[in-house]
């Protein structure tokens, strides 16, 4: 094979970064495609040439074979990266590559084929002696059929899609009447993300550990491992926190399993990066017979770097070099030194079920360093500063990567990282990630899939219970600022909102007596606020007043310049303390704000653009607190909607199959006298 000379990446966000990073690295040219939504997106600014492939949902631009396959031939590209997701794993992209001679970075459409589905991947493994985990994998799908083979494996059970993926398509069943409600939930789910309802179940295990070995499988029949990763803590079975190598791991259980995943990869002559993946009885000390083949995943994993971290090798690089036509080194010259945990930054609510958040990044800072500066911090991302969340994609910011020499060293830095983070225009997980990694069981390594459900409260991440001097310190510094600026004027140094154009109350020698809306978490906070002296305020947040200075630490005083960090970008505030990491995001309202409409209590509102997938109530039924009302589609995720409180349903202006935007109203109730 002939060197490549132009790479196009048929996806976005952090991998399509990341592959232009090892291609640059390499003298190779690369190629963006992206949508109307990416069309500012960071992986455009840095490819070397980008290519408009369509609308923002991904069903019309990075998944349209036809769009990526133009794509190619108008810029030159000879050849194609799929990162992860999109179409990374779809045989007929591979093929129509194949027939357009444009060179395919990954597996041959065979060997996708073989292990896309699940049912016919066990087969299989089970041939070529892999231990897989007791289930039922056959063609009858009816519902009643199904649940008989769940009865006689034995509950707990996993309803699991073949053609699923990304912790999608997947419900774990505890109680056997519990069963035909998932699997109906299941499918659609599957139905929708990847076009095939068909499931699989399998026994659920105890205890059970996610444990997955990268495999390498060259043009020259040479397959090899880079060891393992452990991916144990996850929720709704997405990954969240990865490390490598895996806690616990010994010589002979981690020979074992690397043996059996060459030989998963040898059973479908596998060609470039792999990932087979492990159940593993995490119930004791890791066991030669204690653990089974669960799926392969034919391209890159999210969690590929923390493997580069261990063993120094670049995965795209040698990704690229296998596509070459080029010789993997041999087993023998592959090791592994120290440890290296990476933590998945999104998006999202944790104290909301994770529900996925959308907006401008309007501050993003979690490290100065990328992987190019500094060998033991790492973050991978797709954003910068500005740059929008959509709802068209997965919600992920960054990937924050630490290494070090030991477990406990590398814990110790990741927790600073995110400790240090700063973000701000969207509700993210950073205190969650740190919560997480800075736990007792975690660091003493009791690891298992059901860690997050079994140890995260959301309730102490829930930031309703925000002490009101949070929005009186910001008020005063607002001032403050104002005063600053203002003697900057007087000195010609630099450009300022003039105060005599804002309606606060200030005046030219008065000491303003100013008024301030904010908003956190849907509740409106009002602030009076008068300076009594220089640098002294008296603070009046809704009925309780409070006594605030610039120094010194007296009584009832808060000396916020020594121990309050504040932040603005625009009306956004943030609020961190020295004695608390938590750092407190609100929004300011303009002076003159009426206040926010209180719906909360009688209706039910749209969190998200998205897709009403049934309505499970009509107009003058009775509801209990948190009875299941709506079940809505938003980013790929089906959640349920849940009464707010007892009541009468009085209007339901939605209907199944019915698009809304986020706020919409979706569920009234009758007033509550």
């Amino acid at each position: 094979m002939s060197k490549i000379k132009k790479i196009l990446i048929a996806n976005r966000g952090e991998i399509a970064c990341r592959v232009i990073k090892t291609a640059r690295k390499m003298g190779i040219k690369t190629v963006a495609v992206y949508s109307d939504a990416d069309a500012k997106a960071l992986h455009v600014r840095m490819a070397d040439e980008a290519v408009h492939i369509g609308a923002s949902p991904a069903a019309e631009s990075y998944l349209v074979i036809d769009k990526i396959i133009d794509a190619c031939k108008d810029t030159g590209a000879d050849a194609v990266h799929p990162g992860y997701g999109f179409l990374s794993e779809n045989p007929d992209f591979a093929r129509a590559l194949k027939k357009a001679k444009i060179t395919f970075i990954g597996p041959a459409a065979e060997s996708m084929e073989a292990m896309g589905l699940k049912d016919a991947a066990k087969a299989l493994m089970m041939e070529a002696g892999v231990p897989v985990t007791p289930g039922y994998q056959g063609d009858n799908q009816d519902p009643k059929h199904l649940k008989k083979e769940a009865d006689k494996i034995g509950y707990p059970v996993l309803i699991k899609a073949v053609a699923g993926g990304g912790g999608k398509g997947m419900r774990k069943v505890e109680d056997s009447e519990d069963f035909l409600d998932a699997l109906s939930s299941c499918q659609r789910e599957a139905k929708s993300s990847f076009g095939n309802d068909i499931v699989l179940i399998e026994k659920y295990i105890s205890s059970p550990r996610h444990i997955e070995v990268q495999v390498f499988g060259d043009t020259h029949g040479n397959v090899i491992h880079l060891f393992e990763r452990d991916c144990s803590l996850q929720r709704r079975h997405q990954k969240v926190i990865e490390e490598a190598p895996a806690p616990g791991m010994t010589d002979s259980v981690r020979a074992a399993m690397t043996e059996a995943a060459v030989n998963a990869a040898k059973a479908v002559n596998y060609v470039g990066a792999g990932t087979v993946e492990f159940i593993v009885d995490g119930s004791g000390e890791l066991k030669e017979d204690g653990f089974w083949f669960m799926e392969m995943n034919t391209r890159l994993q999210v969690e590929h770097p923390v493997t580069e971290m261990i063993t120094g090798l670049d995965l795209v690089e040698l990704q690229i070099r296998v596509a070459q036509g080029e010789k993997l080194p041999p087993q023998k010259d592959i090791s592994i030194s120290g440890h290296a945990i990476e933590a998945r930054l999104y998006a999202e609510d944790p104290s909301n079920d994770f529900l996925p958040s959308i907006g401008k990044l309007e501050k993003f800072y979690v490290s100065s360093f990328t992987y190019e500066d500094d060998a033991e911090i790492r973050i991978d991302t797709g954003v910068s500063e500005k740059d929008t969340i959509s709802v068209f994609y997965d919600p992920m910011i960054a990937k924050v990567i630490c290494y070090a020499d030991d477990r406990s060293t590398a814990i110790s830095e990741i927790s600073d990282c995110l400790g240090g983070a700063s973000i701000l225009g969207v509700k993210n997980n950073t205190l969650f990630l740190e919560s997480l990694v800075s736990n007792s069981k975690f660091k003493d390594c009791e690891l298992s899939t059901s860690f997050i459900s079994e140890n995260f409260d959301p309730a102490g991440l829930n930031a309703t219970e925000i002490n009101p001097i949070i929005f009186g310190i910001a008020t005063c510094q607002l001032l403050k600022d104002i005063k600053h600026n203002i003697w900057r004027r007087h000195n010609f140094s630099h450009s300022f909102e003039n105060p005599f154009e804002k309606q606060d109350g200030w005046r030219a020698n008065l000491s303003p007596d100013s008024g301030y809306y904010f908003t956190y978490e849907n509740q409106e906070f009002y602030v009076a606020v008068k300076e009594i002296l220089e640098d002294r305020w008296i603070v009046k947040v809704n009925d309780q007043e409070f006594l605030i200075i610039n120094e010194g630490n007296k009584t009832k005083s808060i000396n916020f310049l020594k121990n309050w960090s504040f932040s603005q970008e625009g009306n956004l505030i943030e609020l961190s303390h020295s004695d608390n990491p938590k750092a407190w995001q609100i929004s300011l309202l303009d002076y003159s704000a009426k206040g926010l409409s209180a719906v909360a209590a009688n209706a039910l509102t749209a969190p998200m653009p998205g897709k009403i997938i049934s309505v499970e109530v009509a107009p003058g039924a009775e509801v209990k607190a948190g009875d299941k009302l709506i079940v809505m589609e938003a980013m790929k995720m089906e959640m349920s909607l849940d009464a707010p409180r007892d009541g009468v349903v009085a209007a339901i202006p939605v209907e199944a199959g019915q698009l809304v935007n986020d706020g919409d109203i979706l569920l009234e109730l009758e007033k509550d006298e």
